[in-house]
């Protein structure tokens, strides 16, 4: 299988090294990422200028430009052969609940989906970053069953891994996303008051059994299916209903 791997924090990224290491075991991968750390990136794209990729050694790519134009680049024209799968990763930080809307990673799997090919974004559930090891084989063992999995055309696989040895972990768990509270203050620069720093995620809210969160904190990796389709369904009657009262 040929697998296209990118991810928000960089081509030289651990967490990224380690995943091509990994798959490459039995895949043939090729990486086209960030030139640099675009985390928080979400799904924007590059318009107002071109984009140039840059071969950094054989079947590594680096741009300046984010992961959703990575992964857009390299399905759109940029690469010359067939790619089965893009694989989004490893990320160093935890992709957990809300995070999801915000996160690079997530994005650059999201698009690979939107282009048509099955995607799965994979995250490491820390910032200490001790045992990306760790992600990359559950990356490698999820991956090899992949093809298995009868999923429908629209549908995201988001996977985060606790941040301890491989003997520690206890299993897999599908899970919903959980949520978090509002975000904590955002806060002033100490040199000048008029800079501001956007403040920290909120602490978890709803990680109950079943969570994403709730498998993280009990060593379980987290395997969640997330859908494109923004649109809620339930209440489409709803809005019908309000909009017929209004006259143009």
């Amino acid at each position: 299988m040929k697998i296209l791997i990118s991810n928000d924090d960089g081509y030289k990224a651990e967490g990224i090294i380690q995943l091509a290491k990994s798959l490459s075991q039995e895949h043939q991968v090729i990486i086209v990422a960030p030139n640099e750390n675009k985390s928080a990136a979400s799904s924007s794209i590059t318009l107002g200028r071109p984009l140039k990729p840059i071969k950094v050694s054989e079947n590594v790519y680096s741009i300046d430009a984010t992961p959703s134009d990575c992964v857009h680049l390299a399905l759109c024209g940029f690469l010359e052969e067939k790619v089965d799968l893009v694989v989004t990763g490893i990320n160093f930080g935890a992709n957990l609940g809300d995070d999801v809307i915000y996160s690079g990673t997530v994005a650059g799997a999201i698009e690979g989906r939107f282009l048509g090919l099955p995607s799965v974004a994979i995250s490491l559930a820390s910032w200490e970053g001790r045992h990306f090891e760790t992600a990359a084989y559950v990356a490698k063992k999820i991956i090899s069953q992949i093809s298995h999995a009868q999923l429908s055309h629209d549908t995201v696989i988001n996977i985060n891994v606790p941040d301890v040895a491989i003997n520690e972990l206890k299993g897999y768990q599908t899970t919903r996303l959980g949520k978090r509270h509002m975000s904590e203050p955002s806060i002033q620069d100490k040199d000048d008051p008029l800079l501001y720093w956007i403040g920290e995620n909120g602490k978890e809210a709803d990680n109950g059994i079943g969570t994403d969160f709730h498998a993280i904190a009990n060593n379980y990796v987290s395997i969640t299916p997330l859908q494109i389709d923004l649109t809620k369904y339930n209440e489409i009657d709803t809005i019908s209903e309000w909009l017929d009262g209004l006259k143009l």
